[in-house]
């Protein structure tokens, strides 16, 4: 059967869901397609066309390959098509982004046909997806009196190819649409459970919402043609919980713009909104399209006439409507004057922070990296030609206040900086590029990535990365057929454009499922260090560590750099000690009740949380920082003492040189090369050239919270407060409370220990909890299950060692095996201990789930609607978030547990401790580990 034969057969099967014929990435098929083109009575030649035309994928697919080459072929003369002139096979190239479609381009304008050339330069200009290979070329025509080569790089030191796009409209009509109220998750607008389908966009696009939702999407568009709809989170923050770039493609599906006629199913510029504006990871998302992000601030506190919130019976401040936005509304954007309008022309409220000049770059080139790729291209040219660039994009805001201080995330962007003024110090708010030093790219959104580095015609991975990790932990649980047929073909390709994977294409080495967060942790060997990482949970405990969609993942490992502003930071210092009976996770739920009942709003979101854990190891501090993303932050840094980072950067040594010993080691050597950074970055530590970092003392913050552990008496929960009569306080993080709540009444359905929360010390946790309670019942027997699924295959190994794993197994009804993995999610639940493969597991929810309307109790991150657990048609779902000890012990139990009942289960156990820092400098041994 030839590949347009099945091809055909594909298309049948997918009108059965309704859906288009998929674009074509495969070069072979496009080879098929154009044979048919060509033989005048071929019976599918008028289709092939129209593929050929209409749906062969731009950038660096071999279907681009091999398209371009025929168009080539075309505006030489040597084929002829009488549907496609040379004036149209040249509009098809211009619309293929780079790569071959650069490569031919550059054969035609420096070629010998003085007419073709013309035409040839002129598509040139346009494009900005150029590489070294292509520059060079140019450069050295330029050099050789190519005057068609020296007109290029005139155009482009002028930054033709962005001056002479269309500015965006003054005006843009909006008729609005509530997708939910209250905060809206981006798993609302892409659900984890579709995660294999993300690269599809158009059967991707079918998850949205629901398709209820996208009935009444497209009813508002046949009634407005002239408005665009703009989504909204009615009294709540769009896009909270994950960057999620397969949310914004699907918002821009329905509401957005076609990027090229040529190009099916990849829109841009959405316009989405908040009465709380939008979620500072998502905001990047919707700027890397060109989109708009919209701070309502349509529902405000009602206040006294002391200027006090009024509080309603549960304590929480009653909101009063500014204005409706109810769906079906029109309003009016104005990107001159900066503000959102009624229909009527009254002014609702200011949206200069959607439109500073940064941003309406992104708007009018129709994505963030277009920008990026732009700047570096009049670079080249100005450099090429030996003259300075013109001021043509916003100069980058540079914030500098004489006699002030850094706080550790001004000191991290300063030190990475790039194109900035040398010698300036930058504080928060200034507009900066940074040196990417470490990526990851996770398996669930990574065929989206390969697809952003295809299309912007990237090869290779950019030398001045220090480290890149291909994870395959979001699809660990379940190797059935939509694992199979992904993730052999991303490793493939991140192995080959140079990352470390985690499965091996060469089948070497053993596959290995780690979550991406711990081993991004490990591999983030130094304090000042940025990472850039697709999943919100991209929080490390050293360095600075940004969530990020697919697209900016992708443009950092293509060029290793981010652009973003500095941002603000929030200080978190503890006063007090730990009880004894308390874990650390306790610790981090007070952090965020605590900073409510100072500060009355969230100050974290948006913001860069700064703790000053002192004494606490890299792994167990990076509960905190991952936690961080639910508290709405941007970031967080932890700041360490010189021994504890020490100590922290010889165990991530340790477990690079396992990675090599495994057989991970890429041929560029990046494993390597990240053990001598760490022993570098030791031996300035050790010397005093270089102490691990921490603020100056005259830094400035946006807020301080002082923690305070004496005021940490039980353990304590998140609770989605699925029932609270305000929707909008549901499925948020701010609920936490203390287990004495539930008065030991609240039905545990599951417990679930495992994502990227926990480390070696929480599962040693569970072993010794079922020792003591061996002892003391004679045996162990659960009331719930209770699922376990280690964070990295290190900690399994290192339990083994230490004699933890025989007494887990011991319990366990199921343990994972390697080389027979689930073939099918697991959708019933016996009471016995599960031992399931290291990775997200239930966290993630796109392959194993709770039964519905199950009551769960969680170490994990995720308290959402539907992503561990989902409705039943009587009851709803809940998972609740709390430590380890309760987790377990809810599980045997089969619900919460008394205070006593827990004071006595965690008796004697080495808990995760805490002791804030006491002295300057600070002490050196670390409490726990």
């Amino acid at each position: 059967m030839g590949l347009y034969t099945e091809y055909r057969a594909e298309i049948e099967a997918r009108k059965e869901q309704g859906l288009h014929p998929k674009p074509i990435d495969d070069g072979a098929l496009t080879a098929e397609i154009i044979e048919q083109i060509k033989d005048a009575s071929h019976e599918f030649r008028d289709e092939s066309l129209n593929f050929f035309i209409y749906n062969t994928l731009p950038g660096t697919t071999s279907a681009a390959g091999v398209k371009a080459a025929f168009l080539k072929q075309i505006i030489l003369g040597e084929v002829a098509v009488s549907e496609i002139s040379v004036e149209f096979a040249f509009e098809l190239l211009s619309h293929m982004k780079g790569g071959p479609s650069v490569a031919v381009l550059l054969d035609l304008a420096l070629g010998d046909d003085a007419e073709i050339a013309k035409q040839a330069a002129e598509v040139l200009k346009t494009q900005v997806f150029l590489y070294e290979a292509d520059t060079s070329r140019i450069a050295d025509a330029h050099k050789a009196g190519n005057p068609i080569a020296t007109e290029l790089l005139n155009s482009y030191a002028q930054a033709e190819f962005f001056t002479k796009l269309p500015e965006i409209d003054e005006e843009i009509k909006v008729v609005t649409y509530i997708a939910a109220e209250g905060d809206i998750s981006t798993d609302l607008l892409s659900p984890g459970n579709q995660a294999h389908s993300r690269s599809d966009r158009e059967l991707h696009g079918k998850c949205m919402i629901s398709e209820e939702a996208q009935k009444e999407i497209e009813a508002l568009k046949l009634q407005h043609p002239d408005k665009r709809v703009m989504l909204i989170a009615e009294k709540g923050t769009m896009g909270v919980g994950s960057s999620r770039m397969s949310g914004v493609n699907n918002v821009a599906l329905w509401t957005g713009k076609q990027a090229s006629p040529y190009v099916p199913f990849v829109n841009y510029a959405p316009i989405v909104a908040g009465t709380n504006g939008i979620s500072p990871i998502f905001l990047t998302t919707v700027g890397v399209t060109g989109g708009i992000g919209v701070d309502l601030k349509n529902w405000v506190k009602k206040v006294d006439e002391d200027g006090k919130p009024i509080l309603n019976n549960d304590g929480n401040p009653i909101l009063e409507q500014k204005y409706s936005v109810d769906t079906g509304t029109v309003l009016t954007i104005n990107t001159k004057s900066k503000k959102l309008y009624s229909e009527d022309g009254g002014e609702l409220v200011d949206m200069a922070g959607s439109f500073t000049p940064q941003k309406m770059e992104f708007m009018k080139a129709g994505s963030s990296y277009a920008i990026v790729f732009g700047k570096m291209l009049q670079t080249f040219a100005a450099e090429t030609l030996g003259i300075e660039a013109p001021q043509v994009f916003a100069p980058s805001k540079e914030i500098s206040h004489e006699g002030q201080g850094m706080t550790a995330v001004e000191k991290i962007f300063n030190a990475n900086a790039r194109g900035a003024t040398p010698g300036k110090v930058l504080h928060a708010g200034s507009d900066v590029r940074v040196q990417v030093n470490i990526v990851g790219s996770q398996d669930t959104t990574g065929l989206m990535t390969s697809q952003e580095l295809e299309a912007m015609a990237a090869t290779v991975l950019s030398p001045s990365l220090d480290g890149a990790y291909q994870s395959g932990c979001h699809t660990a649980s379940v190797w059935d057929a939509k694992a199979q047929a992904n993730t052999p073909r991303l490793m493939a390709f991140m192995n080959k454009f140079g990352l470390v994977t985690a499965r091996d294409p060469k089948g070497k080495y053993h596959a290995m499922t780690d979550v991406i967060h711990k081993v991004l942790n490990d591999i983030t060997v130094d304090d000042h260090a940025i990472i850039i990482g697709g999943d919100s949970h991209t929080r490390m405990s050293k360095g600075v560590a940004f969530g990020a969609d697919s697209g900016t993942v992708a443009l950092a490992l293509a060029t290793g750099e981010a652009s973003m502003p500095i941002p603000e930071s929030v200080k978190v210092t503890f006063k007090g000690k730990m009880a004894d009976h308390m874990d650390f996770r306790d610790v981090v739920h007070a952090t965020q009740m605590q900073m409510l009942q100072q500060c009355g709003d969230n100050v974290f979101q948006g913001r860069v949380i700064e703790v000053h854990i002192g004494t606490l190891l890299a792994d167990q501090a990076f509960t905190f920082t991952d936690w961080t993303a639910e508290m709405k932050a941007k970031a967080s840094i932890c700041i360490s003492n010189d021994d504890t980072l020490i100590e922290s950067l010889e165990i991530a040594k340790s477990r690079i040189k396992i990675m090599i010993e495994k057989g991970m080691e890429h041929e560029n050597g990046m494993l390597q090369n990240l053990v001598d950074i760490a022993d570098k970055r030791i031996a300035q530590i050790k010397s005093g050239e270089k102490p691990a970092l921490k603020p100056d003392d005259n830094a400035k913050y946006f807020a301080e919270v002082v923690v305070d552990l004496d005021a940490i008496v039980e353990p304590m929960i998140a609770d989605p407060d699925v029932n609270n009569a305000d929707v909008s306080k549901r499925y948020t993080h701010d609920t936490i409370r203390p287990i004495s709540f539930y008065k030991a009444e609240k039905k545990v359905d599951l417990g679930f220990v495992g994502s990227c929360m926990v480390h070696k010390g929480d599962i040693k946790i569970v072993a010794q909890m079922l020792r003591n309670l061996e002892k003391d019942q004679g045996a162990v027997t659960f009331k719930a299950p209770l699922v376990v699924a280690a964070p990295t295959y290190n900690i399994i190994d290192e339990l083994k060692a230490e004699g933890d794993w025989e007494i887990l197994q011991k319990y366990s009804g199921f343990e994972f095996d390697d080389f027979a993995p689930k073939a099918k999610a697991r959708t019933e639940y016996e009471n016995i201990l599960y031992l399931e493969r290291p990775g997200c597991n239930l966290c993630m929810g796109n392959q194993e789930k709770a039964a519905k309307g199950d009551t769960v109790l969680a170490t994990s991150t995720r308290l959402f609607q539907g992503r561990v657990v989902a409705d039943s048609e009587t009851k709803k779902g809940e998972s609740l978030l709390g430590s380890t000890p309760v987790v377990v012990l809810s599980a045997i139990l089969g619900r919460t547990p008394t205070l006593d009942e827990y004071k006595s289960a965690v008796e004697g156990i080495d808990l995760t401790k805490f002791a804030p820092p006491q002295q300057s400098p600070l002490a050196g041994n670390s409490v726990h580990f």
